[in-house]
Protein backbone atom coordinates (compact mmCIF):
# COMPACT_ATOMS: atom_id res chain seq x y z
CA UNK A 1 0.00 0.00 0.00
CA UNK A 2 1.28 3.65 -0.47
CA UNK A 3 3.53 5.17 2.12
CA UNK A 4 3.98 9.17 3.09
CA UNK A 5 6.80 10.58 1.51
CA UNK A 6 7.98 13.45 3.62
CA UNK A 7 5.72 15.78 1.18
CA UNK A 8 2.96 14.25 2.05
CA UNK A 9 4.09 14.08 5.92
CA UNK A 10 4.51 17.43 6.41
CA UNK A 11 1.43 18.51 4.67
CA UNK A 12 -1.08 16.26 7.16
CA UNK A 13 1.29 17.70 9.80
CA UNK A 14 0.95 21.38 8.87
CA UNK A 15 -2.99 20.80 8.42
CA UNK A 16 -3.26 19.21 12.13
CA UNK A 17 -1.60 22.40 13.72
CA UNK A 18 -3.71 24.70 11.64
CA UNK A 19 -6.31 22.99 12.85
CA UNK A 20 -5.76 22.69 16.26
CA UNK A 21 -5.50 26.84 16.13
CA UNK A 22 -8.51 27.59 14.55
CA UNK A 23 -10.26 25.09 17.37
CA UNK A 24 -8.71 27.20 20.12
CA UNK A 25 -9.68 30.12 18.62
CA UNK A 26 -13.27 28.59 18.39
CA UNK A 27 -13.33 27.47 21.72
CA UNK A 28 -12.07 30.98 23.21
CA UNK A 29 -14.91 32.22 21.36
CA UNK A 30 -12.60 34.45 18.77
CA UNK A 31 -14.56 32.17 16.16
CA UNK A 32 -18.05 32.36 15.97
CA UNK A 33 -20.14 28.93 14.86
CA UNK A 34 -20.02 30.78 11.17
CA UNK A 35 -16.73 31.36 11.14
CA UNK A 36 -15.72 27.82 12.26
CA UNK A 37 -17.84 26.08 10.49
CA UNK A 38 -16.44 25.94 6.90
CA UNK A 39 -12.70 25.56 8.85
CA UNK A 40 -13.78 21.89 10.69
CA UNK A 41 -15.74 20.94 7.36
CA UNK A 42 -12.22 21.12 5.69
CA UNK A 43 -11.04 18.89 8.31
CA UNK A 44 -14.02 16.22 8.66
CA UNK A 45 -15.69 17.45 11.54
CA UNK A 46 -19.31 17.58 11.37
CA UNK A 47 -21.86 18.59 14.08
CA UNK A 48 -24.50 16.43 13.90
CA UNK A 49 -27.74 15.33 16.06
CA UNK A 50 -26.28 14.28 19.39
CA UNK A 51 -22.33 15.35 19.30
CA UNK A 52 -19.90 15.65 16.65
CA UNK A 53 -18.86 13.34 13.95
CA UNK A 54 -15.14 12.59 12.61
CA UNK A 55 -15.10 10.82 9.18
CA UNK A 56 -11.44 9.84 8.45
CA UNK A 57 -10.52 9.36 5.01
CA UNK A 58 -9.41 5.69 4.04
CA UNK A 59 -7.97 6.10 0.87
CA UNK A 60 -10.12 3.29 -1.17
CA UNK A 61 -10.67 1.48 1.78
CA UNK A 62 -7.12 -0.03 2.11
CA UNK A 63 -5.20 0.07 5.31
CA UNK A 64 -2.24 -1.35 7.29
CA UNK A 65 -3.12 -3.30 10.89
CA UNK A 66 -1.16 -0.84 12.14
CA UNK A 67 -3.29 2.37 11.24
CA UNK A 68 -6.51 -0.52 12.37
CA UNK A 69 -4.84 -0.47 15.74
CA UNK A 70 -4.61 3.37 15.53
CA UNK A 71 -8.19 4.20 14.63
CA UNK A 72 -9.62 1.55 17.35
CA UNK A 73 -7.27 3.19 20.11
CA UNK A 74 -9.25 6.55 19.31
CA UNK A 75 -12.54 5.29 19.18
CA UNK A 76 -11.76 3.45 22.80
CA UNK A 77 -9.65 6.90 24.06
CA UNK A 78 -12.12 9.63 22.24
CA UNK A 79 -15.25 8.28 21.51
CA UNK A 80 -17.23 5.26 23.01
CA UNK A 81 -15.52 2.36 22.03
CA UNK A 82 -16.29 2.08 18.15
CA UNK A 83 -16.52 2.89 15.06
CA UNK A 84 -18.74 3.32 11.71
CA UNK A 85 -17.60 2.29 8.51
CA UNK A 86 -19.01 4.49 5.83
CA UNK A 87 -20.29 3.46 2.36
CA UNK A 88 -17.67 5.25 0.98
CA UNK A 89 -15.34 3.23 2.75
CA UNK A 90 -14.12 6.01 5.57
CA UNK A 91 -14.15 5.71 9.18
CA UNK A 92 -16.76 7.51 11.03
CA UNK A 93 -17.02 8.66 15.06
CA UNK A 94 -19.79 9.21 16.04
CA UNK A 95 -19.29 10.94 19.94
CA UNK A 96 -16.07 12.52 19.96
CA UNK A 97 -15.41 16.54 21.53
CA UNK A 98 -14.76 18.85 19.79
CA UNK A 99 -11.80 19.89 21.81
CA UNK A 100 -10.34 16.60 21.12
CA UNK A 101 -10.86 16.40 17.52
CA UNK A 102 -7.17 18.02 16.72
CA UNK A 103 -4.89 15.55 18.99
CA UNK A 104 -7.18 12.58 17.45
CA UNK A 105 -6.13 13.86 13.74
CA UNK A 106 -2.74 14.48 15.27
CA UNK A 107 -2.51 10.92 16.51
CA UNK A 108 -3.96 9.69 12.81
CA UNK A 109 -0.96 11.92 11.01
CA UNK A 110 1.46 9.73 12.98
CA UNK A 111 0.27 6.54 10.78
CA UNK A 112 -0.61 7.98 7.73
CA UNK A 113 -3.85 9.26 8.01
CA UNK A 114 -6.45 12.16 8.19
CA UNK A 115 -9.57 13.34 7.10
CA UNK A 116 -8.71 15.91 4.73
CA UNK A 117 -11.81 16.69 2.15
CA UNK A 118 -14.20 13.53 3.70
CA UNK A 119 -16.03 16.67 3.94
CA UNK A 120 -16.89 20.58 1.90
CA UNK A 121 -17.47 21.13 -1.84
CA UNK A 122 -14.49 19.57 -3.02
CA UNK A 123 -13.16 16.45 -4.18
CA UNK A 124 -14.18 13.96 -2.14
CA UNK A 125 -12.24 10.65 -1.05
CA UNK A 126 -11.62 8.61 -3.51
CA UNK A 127 -13.29 4.69 -4.01
CA UNK A 128 -12.51 1.94 -6.19
CA UNK A 129 -13.05 -1.93 -5.44
CA UNK A 130 -12.13 -3.53 -2.16
CA UNK A 131 -10.79 -6.55 -4.20
CA UNK A 132 -8.64 -4.88 -5.78
CA UNK A 133 -5.32 -7.02 -6.74
CA UNK A 134 -6.75 -10.40 -5.37
CA UNK A 135 -9.93 -11.03 -7.59
CA UNK A 136 -10.17 -12.92 -10.70
CA UNK A 137 -12.09 -10.72 -12.82
CA UNK A 138 -9.48 -7.88 -13.25
CA UNK A 139 -8.53 -6.69 -15.75
CA UNK A 140 -6.07 -3.71 -14.36
CA UNK A 141 -5.38 -3.05 -10.47
CA UNK A 142 -7.16 0.13 -9.86
CA UNK A 143 -5.06 0.98 -7.12
CA UNK A 144 -2.37 2.94 -8.17
CA UNK A 145 -4.35 4.69 -10.59
CA UNK A 146 -6.52 5.59 -7.76
CA UNK A 147 -3.53 6.65 -5.40
CA UNK A 148 -2.64 9.12 -8.71
CA UNK A 149 -5.80 10.82 -8.96
CA UNK A 150 -5.66 10.87 -4.75
CA UNK A 151 -2.55 13.18 -4.84
CA UNK A 152 -3.67 14.99 -7.51
CA UNK A 153 -7.21 15.84 -5.97
CA UNK A 154 -6.16 16.81 -2.05
CA UNK A 155 -5.75 19.89 -1.63
CA UNK A 156 -6.29 20.91 -4.94
CA UNK A 157 -6.47 24.80 -5.14
CA UNK A 158 -8.24 25.31 -8.01
CA UNK A 159 -10.89 22.56 -6.75
CA UNK A 160 -11.60 23.48 -3.34
CA UNK A 161 -14.57 25.57 -3.44
CA UNK A 162 -16.58 23.27 -5.95
CA UNK A 163 -19.91 24.27 -6.23
CA UNK A 164 -21.12 21.00 -4.44
CA UNK A 165 -19.09 17.82 -2.77
CA UNK A 166 -17.79 16.00 -5.99
CA UNK A 167 -17.50 12.13 -5.89
CA UNK A 168 -14.82 10.12 -7.57
CA UNK A 169 -15.22 6.04 -7.90
CA UNK A 170 -12.20 3.84 -10.19
CA UNK A 171 -13.26 0.13 -11.47
CA UNK A 172 -10.60 -2.17 -12.92
CA UNK A 173 -12.55 -5.24 -13.23
CA UNK A 174 -14.79 -6.94 -15.66
CA UNK A 175 -18.03 -6.63 -12.86
CA UNK A 176 -18.07 -3.37 -11.32
CA UNK A 177 -17.62 -3.20 -7.64
CA UNK A 178 -17.41 0.66 -7.13
CA UNK A 179 -20.75 1.40 -8.37
CA UNK A 180 -18.97 3.88 -10.87
CA UNK A 181 -22.40 4.75 -13.19
CA UNK A 182 -23.44 6.55 -9.64
CA UNK A 183 -20.44 9.46 -9.07
CA UNK A 184 -19.66 12.74 -10.15
CA UNK A 185 -17.35 10.94 -12.30
CA UNK A 186 -16.52 6.99 -12.80
CA UNK A 187 -13.48 6.10 -14.32
CA UNK A 188 -13.44 2.46 -16.21
CA UNK A 189 -10.12 1.11 -16.48
CA UNK A 190 -9.41 -0.91 -19.89
CA UNK A 191 -7.43 -1.60 -22.82
CA UNK A 192 -7.88 -0.64 -26.40
CA UNK A 193 -7.35 -2.96 -29.27
CA UNK A 194 -4.07 -2.24 -29.47
CA UNK A 195 -3.47 -3.20 -25.74
CA UNK A 196 -3.14 -0.24 -24.65
CA UNK A 197 -4.54 1.06 -20.79
CA UNK A 198 -6.91 4.04 -20.69
CA UNK A 199 -9.95 5.17 -19.08
CA UNK A 200 -13.76 4.66 -20.22
CA UNK A 201 -15.10 7.90 -18.44
CA UNK A 202 -18.29 8.49 -17.09
CA UNK A 203 -19.97 11.95 -15.76
CA UNK A 204 -23.14 13.62 -13.88
CA UNK A 205 -23.82 10.29 -11.77
CA UNK A 206 -24.94 10.46 -8.31
CA UNK A 207 -27.80 9.60 -6.22
CA UNK A 208 -29.73 11.92 -3.50
CA UNK A 209 -32.29 14.03 -4.00
CA UNK A 210 -31.92 13.69 -7.87
CA UNK A 211 -30.82 10.25 -8.83
CA UNK A 212 -29.06 9.98 -12.18
CA UNK A 213 -27.35 7.56 -13.89
CA UNK A 214 -24.14 8.87 -15.05
CA UNK A 215 -23.48 9.20 -18.90
CA UNK A 216 -20.53 8.39 -20.85
CA UNK A 217 -18.64 11.56 -21.79
CA UNK A 218 -15.10 9.63 -23.45
CA UNK A 219 -14.66 5.57 -24.81
CA UNK A 220 -11.23 5.84 -24.09
CA UNK A 221 -8.59 8.49 -22.25
CA UNK A 222 -5.38 7.54 -22.66
CA UNK A 223 -3.42 7.11 -19.36
CA UNK A 224 -1.59 10.01 -19.89
CA UNK A 225 -4.04 12.43 -20.08
CA UNK A 226 -6.70 11.28 -17.29
CA UNK A 227 -6.01 13.85 -14.79
CA UNK A 228 -6.04 16.92 -17.52
CA UNK A 229 -9.30 15.74 -19.10
CA UNK A 230 -10.68 15.13 -15.38
CA UNK A 231 -9.49 18.60 -14.58
CA UNK A 232 -11.50 19.78 -17.98
CA UNK A 233 -14.75 18.40 -16.65
CA UNK A 234 -14.19 20.04 -12.90
CA UNK A 235 -13.71 23.44 -15.00
CA UNK A 236 -16.46 23.35 -16.61
CA UNK A 237 -18.45 22.05 -14.03
CA UNK A 238 -16.98 25.22 -11.73
CA UNK A 239 -17.75 27.90 -14.09
CA UNK A 240 -20.86 26.06 -15.07
CA UNK A 241 -22.72 24.74 -11.47
CA UNK A 242 -25.20 26.14 -9.78
CA UNK A 243 -24.22 28.18 -6.77
CA UNK A 244 -27.68 29.66 -5.66
CA UNK A 245 -29.67 26.87 -5.55
CA UNK A 246 -27.98 23.45 -3.28
CA UNK A 247 -30.75 21.29 -4.27
CA UNK A 248 -29.16 21.98 -8.17
CA UNK A 249 -25.87 22.51 -7.61
CA UNK A 250 -23.67 18.88 -8.26
CA UNK A 251 -22.55 18.10 -11.98
CA UNK A 252 -25.71 15.97 -12.20
CA UNK A 253 -27.77 18.91 -12.92
CA UNK A 254 -25.76 20.71 -15.04
CA UNK A 255 -25.10 17.61 -17.28
CA UNK A 256 -28.65 17.03 -17.69
CA UNK A 257 -29.41 21.06 -18.28
CA UNK A 258 -26.75 21.22 -21.12
CA UNK A 259 -26.99 17.51 -22.91
CA UNK A 260 -24.10 15.32 -22.79
CA UNK A 261 -23.14 16.18 -26.24
CA UNK A 262 -23.18 20.25 -25.36
CA UNK A 263 -21.34 18.99 -21.85
CA UNK A 264 -19.00 16.98 -24.14
CA UNK A 265 -18.00 20.00 -26.36
CA UNK A 266 -17.61 22.05 -23.78
CA UNK A 267 -15.04 19.56 -21.89
CA UNK A 268 -13.17 19.46 -24.76
CA UNK A 269 -12.82 22.77 -25.75
CA UNK A 270 -11.33 23.44 -22.36
CA UNK A 271 -9.36 20.18 -22.35
CA UNK A 272 -7.39 21.33 -25.53
CA UNK A 273 -5.53 24.06 -23.23
CA UNK A 274 -3.90 21.46 -21.19
CA UNK A 275 -3.89 17.98 -22.79
CA UNK A 276 -0.16 17.82 -22.84
CA UNK A 277 0.87 20.28 -20.52
CA UNK A 278 2.48 20.27 -17.06
CA UNK A 279 -0.23 17.42 -15.71
CA UNK A 280 0.42 15.01 -18.17
CA UNK A 281 1.52 11.53 -16.48
CA UNK A 282 4.68 10.51 -17.13
CA UNK A 283 6.02 6.60 -17.56
CA UNK A 284 8.54 7.28 -14.57
CA UNK A 285 5.34 8.78 -12.64
CA UNK A 286 2.95 6.08 -12.93
CA UNK A 287 5.93 3.38 -12.46
CA UNK A 288 6.94 5.47 -9.12
CA UNK A 289 3.18 4.88 -7.54
CA UNK A 290 2.76 1.45 -8.93
CA UNK A 291 5.88 0.64 -7.21
CA UNK A 292 3.68 0.47 -3.63
CA UNK A 293 1.33 -2.10 -4.96
CA UNK A 294 3.12 -5.19 -5.83
CA UNK A 295 1.41 -8.46 -4.69
CA UNK A 296 3.02 -9.57 -1.40
CA UNK A 297 4.79 -12.90 -1.04
CA UNK A 298 2.59 -15.62 -2.21
CA UNK A 299 3.53 -19.00 -1.15
CA UNK A 300 3.31 -21.50 -3.64
CA UNK A 301 0.53 -23.56 -3.15
CA UNK A 302 -2.35 -26.18 -4.83
CA UNK A 303 -5.33 -25.07 -6.39
CA UNK A 304 -7.59 -26.49 -3.45
CA UNK A 305 -6.35 -27.28 0.28
CA UNK A 306 -6.83 -30.86 0.78
CA UNK A 307 -8.57 -30.34 4.29
CA UNK A 308 -10.87 -27.95 3.51
CA UNK A 309 -13.59 -29.52 1.91
CA UNK A 310 -13.39 -32.18 4.49
CA UNK A 311 -13.50 -29.40 7.21
CA UNK A 312 -16.70 -27.98 5.14
CA UNK A 313 -18.32 -31.11 5.06
CA UNK A 314 -18.05 -31.53 8.71
CA UNK A 315 -19.38 -28.54 9.46
CA UNK A 316 -22.34 -27.02 8.36
CA UNK A 317 -22.14 -23.32 10.31
CA UNK A 318 -18.80 -23.72 8.50
CA UNK A 319 -19.72 -24.26 5.21
CA UNK A 320 -22.38 -21.51 5.00
CA UNK A 321 -19.95 -18.83 5.54
CA UNK A 322 -17.45 -20.38 3.32
CA UNK A 323 -20.30 -20.08 0.38
CA UNK A 324 -21.27 -16.05 1.11
CA UNK A 325 -18.49 -15.02 2.95
CA UNK A 326 -15.45 -16.22 0.92
CA UNK A 327 -14.72 -15.34 -2.41
CA UNK A 328 -11.72 -16.75 -4.88
CA UNK A 329 -8.88 -15.25 -5.11
CA UNK A 330 -6.77 -15.06 -8.61
CA UNK A 331 -3.76 -16.99 -6.94
CA UNK A 332 -4.02 -20.22 -6.01
CA UNK A 333 -4.65 -21.68 -2.78
CA UNK A 334 -5.52 -18.44 -1.00
CA UNK A 335 -8.85 -16.80 -0.62
CA UNK A 336 -10.91 -13.28 -0.05
CA UNK A 337 -12.97 -13.40 2.97
CA UNK A 338 -15.91 -10.62 3.92
CA UNK A 339 -15.87 -10.00 7.63
CA UNK A 340 -19.27 -9.21 8.31
CA UNK A 341 -19.95 -5.85 10.30
CA UNK A 342 -23.85 -7.29 9.80
CA UNK A 343 -24.25 -8.89 13.20
CA UNK A 344 -27.69 -8.84 13.97
CA UNK A 345 -27.79 -6.78 17.30
CA UNK A 346 -25.78 -4.19 16.09
CA UNK A 347 -25.81 -1.22 13.48
CA UNK A 348 -24.99 -1.94 10.09
CA UNK A 349 -21.44 -0.76 9.54
CA UNK A 350 -20.45 -0.60 13.20
CA UNK A 351 -17.32 -2.70 15.01
CA UNK A 352 -16.44 -2.39 18.38
CA UNK A 353 -12.60 -1.22 18.96
CA UNK A 354 -11.88 -4.43 21.00
CA UNK A 355 -13.08 -6.14 16.98
CA UNK A 356 -11.19 -3.91 15.35
CA UNK A 357 -8.31 -4.50 17.51
CA UNK A 358 -8.53 -8.48 16.57
CA UNK A 359 -9.28 -7.89 12.87
CA UNK A 360 -6.16 -5.87 13.11
CA UNK A 361 -4.23 -9.33 14.47
CA UNK A 362 -5.78 -11.60 11.88
CA UNK A 363 -4.22 -8.88 9.28
CA UNK A 364 -1.29 -9.56 10.48
CA UNK A 365 -1.41 -13.67 11.11
CA UNK A 366 -3.23 -14.48 8.11
CA UNK A 367 -3.12 -11.33 5.25
CA UNK A 368 -0.02 -9.89 4.90
CA UNK A 369 -0.65 -7.35 7.30
CA UNK A 370 -3.61 -5.18 5.66
CA UNK A 371 -7.02 -4.65 5.34
CA UNK A 372 -9.88 -3.13 3.69
CA UNK A 373 -12.62 -1.10 4.18
CA UNK A 374 -15.80 -2.15 1.64
CA UNK A 375 -18.97 -0.19 0.10
CA UNK A 376 -21.58 -2.39 1.46
CA UNK A 377 -19.98 -1.33 4.90
CA UNK A 378 -17.71 -4.38 5.60
CA UNK A 379 -14.18 -5.79 6.20
CA UNK A 380 -12.06 -7.88 3.96
CA UNK A 381 -9.27 -9.75 5.09
CA UNK A 382 -7.83 -10.40 1.20
CA UNK A 383 -4.96 -12.50 1.07
CA UNK A 384 -5.50 -15.59 3.32
CA UNK A 385 -4.45 -19.50 3.04
CA UNK A 386 -7.23 -21.59 2.34
CA UNK A 387 -5.63 -24.02 5.08
CA UNK A 388 -6.12 -21.24 7.38
CA UNK A 389 -9.95 -20.53 6.64
CA UNK A 390 -10.97 -22.93 9.15
CA UNK A 391 -9.35 -21.14 11.96
CA UNK A 392 -9.94 -17.64 10.79
CA UNK A 393 -13.83 -18.43 10.95
CA UNK A 394 -13.37 -20.03 14.27
CA UNK A 395 -12.22 -16.66 15.76
CA UNK A 396 -14.28 -14.38 13.68
CA UNK A 397 -17.59 -16.10 14.81
CA UNK A 398 -16.60 -16.21 18.43
CA UNK A 399 -16.12 -12.49 18.45
CA UNK A 400 -19.24 -11.21 16.21
CA UNK A 401 -17.59 -10.83 12.43
CA UNK A 402 -18.60 -13.77 11.20
CA UNK A 403 -22.39 -13.54 10.43
CA UNK A 404 -22.57 -15.83 6.91
CA UNK A 405 -24.74 -13.18 5.20
CA UNK A 406 -23.05 -11.29 2.20
CA UNK A 407 -25.12 -10.31 -0.31
CA UNK A 408 -27.98 -11.62 0.98
CA UNK A 409 -31.00 -9.81 2.26
CA UNK A 410 -29.91 -8.91 5.89
CA UNK A 411 -26.44 -7.92 4.51
CA UNK A 412 -27.95 -4.41 4.86
CA UNK A 413 -26.81 -1.07 3.74
CA UNK A 414 -27.78 1.29 5.96
CA UNK A 415 -26.76 5.10 7.12
CA UNK A 416 -26.56 6.18 10.83
CA UNK A 417 -30.32 7.86 10.25
CA UNK A 418 -31.76 9.90 12.84
CA UNK A 419 -30.01 8.07 15.65
CA UNK A 420 -27.15 10.51 14.93
CA UNK A 421 -27.27 12.93 12.06
CA UNK A 422 -29.00 16.00 11.87
CA UNK A 423 -30.27 15.74 8.34
CA UNK A 424 -32.22 12.78 8.88
CA UNK A 425 -36.25 12.81 8.49
CA UNK A 426 -36.40 9.72 10.33
CA UNK A 427 -34.43 6.53 11.85
CA UNK A 428 -32.52 4.14 9.51
CA UNK A 429 -30.83 1.18 12.65
CA UNK A 430 -34.16 0.77 14.14
CA UNK A 431 -35.37 -0.33 10.67
CA UNK A 432 -32.42 -2.50 9.88
CA UNK A 433 -32.47 -4.40 13.17
CA UNK A 434 -36.13 -5.15 12.34
CA UNK A 435 -35.60 -6.46 9.28
CA UNK A 436 -32.55 -8.65 10.45
CA UNK A 437 -34.68 -9.72 13.24
CA UNK A 438 -37.46 -10.73 11.20
CA UNK A 439 -35.21 -12.56 8.67
CA UNK A 440 -33.02 -14.65 11.02
CA UNK A 441 -33.41 -18.29 9.35
CA UNK A 442 -29.97 -18.50 7.70
CA UNK A 443 -30.93 -21.52 5.74
CA UNK A 444 -34.41 -19.22 4.28
CA UNK A 445 -31.71 -16.55 3.38
CA UNK A 446 -29.53 -18.50 1.60
CA UNK A 447 -32.40 -19.95 -0.38
CA UNK A 448 -33.84 -16.88 -0.97
CA UNK A 449 -29.91 -15.88 -2.80
CA UNK A 450 -28.39 -12.33 -3.73
CA UNK A 451 -31.01 -9.94 -2.33
CA UNK A 452 -29.77 -6.34 -1.86
CA UNK A 453 -31.50 -4.01 0.50
CA UNK A 454 -30.80 -0.20 1.85
CA UNK A 455 -32.02 2.24 4.01
CA UNK A 456 -31.39 5.72 3.59
CA UNK A 457 -32.90 8.33 6.52
CA UNK A 458 -33.43 11.26 3.88
CA UNK A 459 -33.04 12.19 0.62
CA UNK A 460 -29.71 12.70 0.60
CA UNK A 461 -29.33 8.96 -0.26
CA UNK A 462 -26.10 8.10 2.49
CA UNK A 463 -27.56 4.56 2.60
CA UNK A 464 -27.99 4.83 -1.71
CA UNK A 465 -31.57 3.13 -1.74
CA UNK A 466 -32.13 4.36 -4.90
CA UNK A 467 -29.77 1.51 -6.06
CA UNK A 468 -30.58 -1.52 -3.80
CA UNK A 469 -32.87 -4.17 -5.20
CA UNK A 470 -35.47 -3.13 -2.41
CA UNK A 471 -34.72 0.57 -1.08
CA UNK A 472 -36.43 1.84 2.01
CA UNK A 473 -36.53 5.62 2.49
CA UNK A 474 -36.96 7.36 5.83
CA UNK A 475 -39.53 10.31 5.28
CA UNK A 476 -41.46 13.11 7.68
CA UNK A 477 -45.34 13.01 7.40
CA UNK A 478 -46.75 15.92 10.00
CA UNK A 479 -43.45 15.73 12.56
CA UNK A 480 -43.78 11.28 12.10
CA UNK A 481 -41.35 9.01 10.83
CA UNK A 482 -42.38 6.91 7.31
CA UNK A 483 -40.54 4.97 5.05
CA UNK A 484 -41.13 4.62 1.50
CA UNK A 485 -40.25 1.08 -0.64
CA UNK A 486 -38.85 1.12 -3.89
CA UNK A 487 -37.78 -1.54 -5.76
CA UNK A 488 -35.52 -2.67 -8.95
CA UNK A 489 -32.99 -0.53 -7.56
CA UNK A 490 -28.74 -2.38 -8.35
CA UNK A 491 -25.19 -1.81 -8.81
CA UNK A 492 -22.84 -2.53 -11.08
CA UNK A 493 -22.40 -3.19 -14.73
CA UNK A 494 -26.32 -2.92 -14.75
CA UNK A 495 -26.33 -0.36 -12.04
CA UNK A 496 -30.76 0.78 -12.16
CA UNK A 497 -32.86 3.32 -9.84
CA UNK A 498 -35.20 1.62 -8.00
CA UNK A 499 -39.05 2.73 -8.26
CA UNK A 500 -41.35 3.87 -5.36
CA UNK A 501 -44.09 1.07 -5.15
CA UNK A 502 -46.46 3.23 -3.56
CA UNK A 503 -47.73 4.93 0.04
CA UNK A 504 -45.26 4.97 2.47
CA UNK A 505 -45.60 2.41 5.86
CA UNK A 506 -45.30 3.48 9.23
CA UNK A 507 -41.87 1.95 11.50
CA UNK A 508 -43.82 -0.97 12.99
CA UNK A 509 -45.12 -2.08 9.35
CA UNK A 510 -41.84 -2.12 7.57
CA UNK A 511 -41.03 -6.05 8.03
CA UNK A 512 -44.23 -7.15 7.71
CA UNK A 513 -44.12 -4.92 4.01
CA UNK A 514 -40.56 -7.04 3.34
CA UNK A 515 -42.30 -10.25 4.44
CA UNK A 516 -44.97 -9.60 1.71
CA UNK A 517 -42.36 -8.62 -1.15
CA UNK A 518 -40.58 -11.70 -0.09
CA UNK A 519 -43.50 -13.80 -0.47
CA UNK A 520 -43.99 -12.06 -4.06
CA UNK A 521 -40.49 -13.30 -5.19
CA UNK A 522 -41.01 -16.64 -3.80
CA UNK A 523 -44.15 -17.35 -5.65
CA UNK A 524 -42.76 -15.63 -9.20
CA UNK A 525 -39.29 -16.89 -9.34
CA UNK A 526 -37.96 -19.30 -12.10
CA UNK A 527 -35.23 -22.06 -10.85
CA UNK A 528 -32.03 -20.10 -9.93
CA UNK A 529 -33.52 -16.42 -10.90
CA UNK A 530 -32.40 -13.92 -8.87
CA UNK A 531 -35.21 -11.31 -6.90
CA UNK A 532 -33.66 -8.52 -9.38
CA UNK A 533 -34.40 -10.65 -12.04
CA UNK A 534 -37.49 -11.36 -10.88
CA UNK A 535 -38.51 -7.61 -10.35
CA UNK A 536 -37.42 -6.71 -14.06
CA UNK A 537 -39.00 -10.20 -15.71
CA UNK A 538 -42.28 -9.26 -13.61
CA UNK A 539 -42.60 -5.93 -12.93
CA UNK A 540 -44.18 -3.75 -10.05
CA UNK A 541 -47.25 -4.80 -10.01
CA UNK A 542 -47.51 -8.55 -8.50
CA UNK A 543 -45.54 -6.81 -5.44
CA UNK A 544 -47.74 -3.90 -5.16
CA UNK A 545 -50.38 -6.26 -5.46
CA UNK A 546 -48.70 -8.58 -2.43
CA UNK A 547 -47.97 -5.29 -0.55
CA UNK A 548 -51.19 -3.44 -0.82
CA UNK A 549 -54.29 -6.17 -1.80
CA UNK A 550 -56.67 -5.42 -4.28
CA UNK A 551 -56.50 -1.27 -3.60
CA UNK A 552 -52.86 -1.02 -4.42
CA UNK A 553 -52.57 2.38 -4.95
CA UNK A 554 -50.79 4.50 -7.89
CA UNK A 555 -48.37 6.49 -6.65
CA UNK A 556 -48.79 10.57 -7.75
Amino acid sequence: MYRYDPYDQQIVDERVAQFRDQTRRYLAGELTDDEFRPLRLQNGLYVQRHAPMLRVAVPYGLMSSTQARTLAALARKYDKGYVHVSTRQNIQYNWPAIKDVPEMLAELAQVEMHAIQTSGACIRSITSDPFAGVIADEVIDPRPWTEILRQWSTLHPEFAFLPRKFKLAVNGALNDRAVIQCHDIGLDLRRNAAGEIGFRVLVGGGLGRTPIIGEEISAFVPWQHILTYCEAILRVYNLHGRRDNLYKARIKILVKALGIEEFRRQVEEEWAHSKDGPRTLTEAEVARVSAYFTSPAYAELPATDAGLEAQRAANPAFNAWMKRNVLAHKVPGYAIVIVSLKNPSVAPGDITSDQFDLVADLADRYSFGELRTTHEQNMVLADVRQSDLFALWEVLRANGLATPTFGLLTDIISCPGGDFCALANAKSIPIALAIQARFDDLDYLHDLGDLELNISGCMNSCGHHHVGHIGILGVDKNGEEWYQVSLGGSQGNQTSLGKVIGRSFAAADVPDVISKIVDVFVAQRTAGERFIETVRRIGLDPFKLGVYGAAAPERK
